[in-house]
């Protein structure tokens, strides 16, 4: 299946953007009355027949409506991006296939990244999404100040838990995950957390886990923490 995104579907006819019209009918040379498939990156797919063969803005009637059953659990990932723009890409692309929910960039005082460029970001998300047939874009927030995020999520009930490579941490993040429960999983800068930020977490309600033996670049570790989250919540 080939999966089309229009971040706007409401009623029974649509028109496909520029850029996915092109590709749906130069590139991979649909005509009139081609059944296609369309995502709003809201949960569920959409097929749809096409009723004008337009490069450019190609028209589209929907015909069927795949609803997302919504039981899957959320995760939340917030990360410090490091400071290598094709890594913390190259992170995104893997946590849309993993199903992450939701993601928000985390300034902290080792992190070398100071601001992200939403714009692109965003881009890299719903390519990734069309790939791997993902009917929902994980909401990418502004990045935010670590005492912020940490007030934030504080307000929350989900399962809360931070991530750092030190021998006192000695709980595997697999067993203290709760199959089907929401969760917040906090990964730190190349420079891993503070002493200030790791008790600002754990007095704030994280819980201190690890993600194995071995220290791990900041994209490895939150997609370490992904694959746990999608494993735990498969079966």
């Amino acid at each position: 299946m080939q999966l089309f995104y229009a971040p706007e579907i409401s009623g029974s006819f649509v028109t496909l953007n520029k850029t996915e019209s092109n590709h749906c009918i130069n590139v991979l040379r649909h005509s009139v009355s081609d059944t296609i498939h369309m995502t709003d990156g809201k949960g569920g797919i959409y097929a749809a027949r096409i009723i004008d063969a337009d490069p450019h803005a190609c028209k589209v009637e929907i015909t069927e409506f795949i609803p997302d059953d919504g039981s899957r659990p959320v995760l939340h990932l917030a990360i410090a991006p490091p400071k290598s723009s094709d890594r913390f890409e190259w992170f995104l692309e893997k946590a849309v296939e993993l199903g992450v929910g939701e993601i928000t960039p985390v300034r902290c005082q080792h992190s070398e990244r100071k601001e992200i460029k939403p714009e692109r970001l965003e881009k890299i998300l719903i390519a990734s999404m069309k790939q791997a047939i993902v009917a929902k874009k994980p909401l990418l927030n502004a990045m935010i100040a670590f005492p912020e995020f940490i007030k934030s999520a504080s307000k929350t009930n989900k399962n809360k838990f931070i991530a750092w490579y030190d021998e006192s941490t000695k709980t595997p993040l697999q067993e203290v995950l709760v199959k089907g429960n929401d969760a917040i999983l906090l990964i730190g800068p190349e420079g891993d957390f503070t002493p200030e930020e790791i008790q600002l977490a754990l007095a704030s309600g994280f819980k201190a886990v690890t993600l194995g033996p071995r220290r791990l670049r900041t994209e490895t570790a939150a997609f370490a923490g992904c694959m746990v989250f999608e494993i735990m919540n498969t079966n």
